[in-house]
């Protein structure tokens, strides 16, 4: 082991540093005067709370859905300013319907930037866009029929009958008999009051009048809605839109269950984009579509 330039291990020389990591000074095994070699006891850190996990699941789980459901509404708003603009024109000054719809969504705090985006693609691009007016049987035998406005007819029929088949209910072509037509002629009912609104209507020709909201809805048959607007303009009245809706022709009245699905349905249709109108038998249920031009008519409101 000397020619060759190597000590036995018991002669080694002691170590003149302490290892790292060791409580004092350490000497290798097997040598001279060793000790046993200390191991350094870890001091533990305190760990502090991750403010920004908490802060994540807020936006999680609160700005996440609320900026979805501002998104849908943004893009029915937009749906409905392009309908009325195709109906009646793109210039709300010459277009009643559409100033109403300008008005909601003023009231909902639209952006500027989507109200004029959404009339210019008329203006761009004035034929397109397709109606639909789809009927569903719901839970409980409940009738829903939809005035649907889209640009791809394919993916809105795809879309909801996935909607309807998730809540029990299926696209029927059957029941359009429940429903019918009727004339709407919506004013403002802050100069005028039901009861001057009824002598109003018996002189104009209007079957009846319904409240909705700050409106008044003079009801018609659909071939005298024409003249029944052009009778409430003389008599002084501004009319905000002249439309064909749809009513039921009956209620239905459903037990808790069937009713609380139905319901259910009713709100997911309602948060559907391509919806623009919704109209259903269901008694004592209120309309899911707001007030304005996009309100079915009816003087139960059963809608």
């Amino acid at each position: 082991m000397a020619a060759l330039g190597l000590r036995a291990p018991g002669l080694l020389p002691p170590l003149r540093a302490p290892l790292r990591g060791c409580l004092g000074p350490c000497r290798l095994p097997g040598s001279p005067g060793a000790v046993p070699v200390s191991v350094p006891v870890p001091v533990p850190v305190p760990v502090r709370a991750m403010a920004g996990h908490n802060r994540w699941s807020k936006v999680r789980n609160v700005k996440g859905p609320r900026d979805a459901e501002r998104s849908r509404l943004l893009e029915k708003m937009a749906r409905m300013l392009r309908a009325a603009a195709r109906e009646g024109g793109p210039d709300p000054s010459l277009n009643p319907g559409l100033a109403a719809v300008v008005a909601q969504c003023r009231t909902l705090n639209v952006p500027k930037a989507t109200i004029e985006g959404a009339l210019r693609s008329v203006r761009e691009r004035p034929a397109g866009g397709s109606q639909l007016l789809l009927t569903a049987r719901g839970p409980g035998g409940s009738l829903v029929l939809l005035d649907v406005r889209t640009d791809n007819v394919r993916r809105s029929q795809a879309e909801l009958r996935t909607l309807l088949q998730r809540h029990g209910a299926a696209l029927t072509p059957d029941v359009h008999h429940a429903f019918e037509a009727v004339g709407v002629v919506r004013v403002s009912g802050r100069t005028l009051g039901l009861e001057a609104a009824l002598d109003v209507a018996a002189v104009a020709g209007a079957q009846d009048v319904a409240e909705d909201e700050d409106e008044l809805k003079f009801l018609c048959a659909p071939s005298a809605l024409g003249s029944v607007r052009q009778h409430l303009a003389a008599a002084g009245l501004r009319p905000i839109s002249a439309t064909l809706e749809f009513r039921p022709r009956s209620a239905l009245a459903l037990p808790d269950g069937p009713r609380a699905a139905a319901e259910r349905l009713l709100r997911a249709l309602a948060e559907w984009p391509d919806a623009v109108r919704i109209v259903h038998n269901i008694q004592d249920v209120p309309a899911v579509t707001r007030g304005g031009h996009s309100a079915p008519a009816t003087t139960r409101d059963h809608q």
